[in-house]
């Protein structure tokens, strides 16, 4: 995949990122169908993650992504609230981790462990049990989603954790438990130490997030599909001062490695991470509502890019 063209990916990979990383996926696949790329409502399979869930389950909606750049789960946006200090504000998943010590409520953890079970669910379930139990609700979300109308059809997987085992279902998969997609999202939000975790079928998830960043490597593929993975923590750049910055290598490696595992089970596979406007715009802190307008058009920009019709775009 060269460059993106107007026949969609057969697998959509949505990675996490907090409300930023949710305004960059959308701004990104707006900007690549508006540079006359692909349509990311029509691609194979999607997979989401976090805030990637929320985009993938409205694009099996049907929903356009550049129709949705306006909305941000409030929810998600406050998160942050209780988890700035030292590492300069980032909220979420990484901030839970570093302020409250639990290593398994982030990728600080999850991107460091090896994604094969049994040994990576025995030590995200040993690190759950570090993280004090969230309280806050997500049920504003769950309306959204609702509203929006998506369907288990076969093509929407999103990622979650089992809070006892520690082991990550993928919702909408062949065996999973059973679920409403704005289930299976919120607990894919579920951000550990902030947010309750999502009770289903007498089991609780919390954050896809804790086992990977996008667990591109859970998407059924055959030999020759080609699978494009959107990855919003690779935007994380190591500053002094900003604990958080360390994330982003972190992050790219480990999407690197699974787009590596795919690609020998004979998959095409392009990794997009921020680009260095993209990185500028999101910063560190990935839960600020106030960046959101300068993602979005950094993130538009960087997927007419994408799509060879940047200079179009200026023209």
């Amino acid at each position: 995949m060269p460059l993106l063209d107007s026949n969609p990916p057969d697998v959509l990979v949505l990675g996490g990122g907090g409300v930023l990383g949710e305004a960059w996926l959308s701004a990104v696949l707006a900007g690549i169908a508006h540079g006359g790329g692909f349509d990311a409502r029509r691609a194979g399979r999607m997979v989401g993650t976090s805030a990637g869930s929320i985009v993938a389950a409205s694009l099996a909606a049907g929903i356009d992504p550049g129709a949705r750049l306006e909305l941000s789960p409030p929810e998600l946006a406050d998160a942050n609230e209780p988890a700035r200090g030292a590492d300069g504000g980032f909220g979420g998943p990484l901030a839970a981790a570093l302020g409250l010590g639990g290593a398994a409520a982030a990728p600080l953890a999850s991107l460091a462990l090896s994604s094969s079970a049994p040994g990576g669910a025995m030590l995200r379930r040993a690190m759950l049990r570090r993280v004090p139990v969230g309280e806050r609700s997500m049920v504003g979300l769950a309306r959204i989603i609702d509203a929006a109308g998506p369907e288990f059809d076969g093509r929407l997987l999103v990622s979650a954790v089992e809070l006892r085992s520690g082991r990550r279902v993928m919702f909408g998969s062949p065996g999973a438990p059973s679920a409403t997609v704005s289930e299976a999202v919120l607990a894919s939000c579920s951000i550990p130490g902030v947010f309750s975790p999502v009770r289903i079928g007498g089991r609780e998830y919390v954050d896809g997030g804790a086992w990977s960043p996008t667990n591109m490597d859970a998407a059924p593929v055959e030999r020759g599909a080609r699978v494009l993975c959107l990855n919003p923590t690779g935007s994380l750049r190591p500053a002094r001062g900003a604990l958080a910055g360390a994330i982003g290598p972190i992050s790219r490696g480990a999407a690197a490695g699974e787009a590596l595992a795919m690609r020998h089970r004979g998959a095409e596979v392009r990794v997009i991470n921020p680009d260095a406007g993209s990185a500028r715009a999101m910063g560190i802190d990935l839960m600020s509502r106030s960046r959101r307008p300068a993602v979005i058009a950094a993130g538009h920009a960087q997927g007419l890019t994408l799509a060879g019709g940047a200079s179009a775009h200026a023209a």
